[in-house]
């Protein structure tokens, strides 16, 4: 059973995804919850409060999936573009269901000024930690550019879908591989 805080932002977020934050209510919003609007200003004393957690637990979950999708292709064999498909793909899925890991990703304004985190740099940031570390042959600054064209190409179906998220991590894939495996200059 959810905790009274994991309710409320359940709830928050789903208004978020029917209405712009501002038009969004706290009366509603623990409502919705099954609590009262006193429990809610308890857990996060303002509405303030309230949006700082929906967004950090947002993108607690974004990153923390990003980092088990990296460490998994890895674990399973695959290469550094299979890792990144991994990444690019859990990336797809998460911008579709959250509109604010959308908005952070992609640097558009959430209705309401909510407070986005640099999504974009902490991807890069932990992409190139995952490759490097599980793939020790490549050159790291081949890394780091592999991992930054591989991100726009990514930013870039979330923004204009591919016929299918296979299709657009298959085309990640490729791309970090031919960007890996040739020679420096």
């Amino acid at each position: 059973m959810p905790t009274a805080r994991e309710s409320l932002l359940d709830a928050a977020f789903a208004a978020l995804g029917e209405r712009p934050w501002q038009a969004v209510r706290m009366g509603e919003v623990a409502a919705a919850a099954g609590v009262s609007r006193q429990t809610l200003y308890n857990e996060f004393a303002s509405k303030e409060g309230l949006a700082r957690a929906l967004v950090r637990r947002e993108t607690d979950a974004y990153l923390a999936g990003v980092e088990r999708a990296l460490a998994l292709a890895g674990l399973d064999g695959g290469d550094a573009g299979e890792c990144f498909a991994a990444a690019a793909g859990w990336t797809l899925r998460t911008a579709r269901r959250s509109p604010l890991v959308r908005a952070a990703l992609t640097g558009s304004r959430v209705p309401g000024r909510l407070p986005l985190p640099d999504l974009v740099t902490a991807l890069h940031t932990r992409a190139v930690r995952a490759l490097t570390a599980g793939f020790p042959e490549l050159r790291p600054e081949s890394v780091v550019w592999a991992c930054e064209a591989a991100i726009r190409l990514t930013l870039s179906y979330v923004i204009a879908p591919a016929a299918t998220e296979e299709d657009a991590c298959l085309r990640v894939a490729h791309l970090v591989r031919s960007l890996l495996s040739r020679p420096p200059g």
